[in-house]
C-alpha cells in the first residue's frame, strides 16, 4: 500500500527525485480504507511503502506522522501484520521506534538503509547523516524494539570510495550485524547528480570484488544470528508453494520453507519447527496451521 510519492532528498546516485517528484502523502483516512478493503478481500498482511516511508505526514500536518497511521491501521479488525518500508535513518524517530514496540501487529523488522559505512562517502551521496547520527538510531532501535530485525542497502564503489572507506563499510556490518544485507556495485544512472558532476573513478573490478567481500561477511553474520533458531518453534505467515515446500516469512521477515502436505495452506498462520537454519532461510516442519 503507497502511503507516500517520491522523495525530497535528492541523493546524487537517485533518480527518484526526477522520476517521481517531491514527497506527497496520502491522506490517512484513505489509505486506512485501502486496508480495510484489502482485508475485506481476505489480506492479512499490508506493507507500507515510500520511499521514504518515515516521511510520512510532514505535508499533511504538523501532528501527522508515520506513527500514527501505524496506530490507525493496527485497529484495523481482521489485519494480522503490518509492516513499512524504506526508512531514512534520521526519520526512525523515538516516537516510531516506541509505536513499533507497542502496537501488536507492527512487525518487528526496520530496513534502514545505510549505502556506506564512510563518512566522506555518505557526504558524496548527499545522504544528510553521519555514521555518528546512523549508529545512534541503530542503538536507539535495538534498545527500545526487544528482538527486532534489521536490514539495510549497501553500495560499493561509489565516487570517491578507497579502501579505507570500504573497510569502514565492512566494520560496520561487523558491529550492527544485520539481518539481511542488500548490496549492489555502483552504476552510474543519467539524470542523477552524481552523473553529472561526480567520476566514476572506481574500477568495474574493484566494485565486484567489494561486492562479493560483503556477500561473503554477511553470508557468515546471517548463518551465525540464525544458528540459535534451530529446534524453536516460530509462526510463519504462508505465502506460496514452490517445488512442493511451503514459503512464508516470519514477523520479523525470516524467509520460511517447509514441506507441503495435502491441505492448501496459503493465507494461514502456521506454527514451524526449525530444523534446517541456513544464512539466507530457515527449514522448518510443521507443527500446526490455522
Amino acid at each position: 500500500v503507497n502511503i507516500v510519492h517520491g522523495c525530497d532528498n535528492f541523493c546524487t546516485f537517485c533518480i527518484v527525485p526526477y522520476r517521481r517528484g517531491r514527497e506527497r502523502s496520502r491522506p490517512l483516512a484513505e489509505v486506512v480504507a485501502e486496508v480495510e478493503g484489502l482485508v475485506a478481500r481476505g489480506v492479512r498482511e499490508v506493507t507500507l511503502l515510500g520511499q521514504k516511508v518515515d516521511s510520512y505526514g510532514h505535508d499533511l500536518g504538523p501532528d501527522l506522522d508515520l506513527a500514527d497511521l501505524l496506530t490507525a491501521v493496527d485497529a484495523v479488525d481482521g489485519l494480522d501484520r503490518i509492516r513499512f518500508l524504506t526508512s531514512y535513518p534520521l526519520g526512525v524517530t523515538d516516537k516510531l521506534i516506541d509505536r513499533v514496540a507497542r502496537l501488536d501487529k507492527v512487525c518487528e523488522h526496520i530496513n534502514i538503509p545505510v549505502q556506506s559505512g564512510d563518512d566522506a562517502v555518505l557526504a558524496a551521496m548527499h545522504r544528510g547523516y553521519t555514521m555518528t547520527q546512523y549508529r545512534d538510531r541503530i542503538a536507539r532501535i535495538k534498545d527500545g524494539i526487544p528482538g527486532v530485525s534489521l536490514s539495510t542497502d549497501i553500495i560499493t564503489g561509489f565516487s570517491g570510495e578507497d579502501e579505507a572507506a570500504f573497510e569502514r563499510t565492512l566494520d560496520l556490518l561487523e558491529e550492527v550485524r544485520f539481518d539481511v544485507v542488500h548490496v549492489a556495485a555502483y552504476s552510474v544512472r543519467p539524470g542523477t547528480i552524481a552523473a553529472r558532476t561526480l567520476a566514476d573513478d572506481v574500477p568495474d573490478e574493484v566494485k565486484k570484488a567489494r561486492l562479493q567481500r560483503v556477500e561473503e561477511l554477511q553470508e557468515r553474520v546471517a548463518a551465525e544470528l540464525n544458528s540459535p533458531l534451530r529446534h524453536q518453534e516460530i509462526d510463519v505467515l504462508v505465502e506460496t508453494r514452490k517445488d512442493g515446500r511451503w514459503e512464508g516469512r516470519t514477523r520479523t521477515n525470516k524467509l520460511v520453507h517447509f514441506p507441503a502436505g495435502a491441505s492448501d495452506l496459503r493465507g494461514e498462520m502456521a506454527r514451524v519447527r526449525v530444523v534446517g537454519p541456513r544464512a539466507w532461510s530457515l527449514q522448518g516442519e510443521l507443527i500446526s496451521a490455522g
